[in-house]
């Protein structure tokens, strides 16, 4: 399966091995975005940005391998590829990763340790307004089984916290959430992130 929403400007792909990367993927499309699924290593050619949506990290893991995109995507990262990684994209893209299996291994993208599950179960589930930086309102936000920020480096750029925990941080071209951004109507983390490949 390849979806792409083609328009003009860069391409942000979005990685469709498992979890929510339809919304994604949708979200970009309302915004004009050329968007693509990413399932096989030939569907990264031309991208210039990825999306790591939320879903079951150590499946994500494991699927990263089976399909043969983790060293292609981990040589893309090197060179400075912008990743916004959401819920087990975060767990994705940290750089430790506590209550893991351990053999999930992660690209170690933001300097940041996290906890699988650490705000509890999906009856945990809970939703809240954020201030962010760079956003003129707050950002209503929903957290599920979300990953729970337990340290971060001293280069790590904090843009939002919640009960004094960061939850929405950023590391030279990564950036990372502990929330689910495309589950509401509000664009404007998906704009921002955008926005970094345009320069705008």
């Amino acid at each position: 399966m390849n979806r792409s929403a083609e328009t003009s400007g860069p391409v942000v792909g979005v990685l469709a091995l498992q979890g929510a990367f339809s919304t994604h993927f949708d979200r970009l499309a309302s915004l004009n975005v050329q968007a693509r699924l990413v399932t096989r290593p030939e569907h990264l050619k031309g991208v210039d940005a990825l999306i790591l949506p939320g879903g079951e990290s150590t499946t994500m893991s494991m699927l990263l391998d089976t399909s043969g995109l983790r060293e292609p995507l981990g040589d893309l990262f090197v060179d400075g590829m912008p990743v916004f990684g959401t819920c087990a994209g975060m767990i994705l893209c940290a750089s430790n990763v506590l209550d893991g299996r351990p053999d999930q291994r992660g690209f170690g993208l933001v300097d940041v340790t996290v906890r699988r599950n650490g705000y509890g179960r999906q009856l945990d589930s809970f939703e809240t307004d954020l201030n962010v930086a760079g956003l003129a309102s707050p950002f209503h936000a929903v957290f599920i089984r979300a990953p729970r920020v337990e340290h971060v480096g001293a280069a790590v750029d904090i843009l939002a916290t919640h009960d004094g925990v960061p939850v929405l941080v950023r590391d030279g071209t990564c950036t990372v959430a502990a929330f689910h951004p495309e589950l509401t109507h509000d664009t404007r983390l998906h704009e921002l992130f955008v926005a970094q490949l345009t320069g705008n």
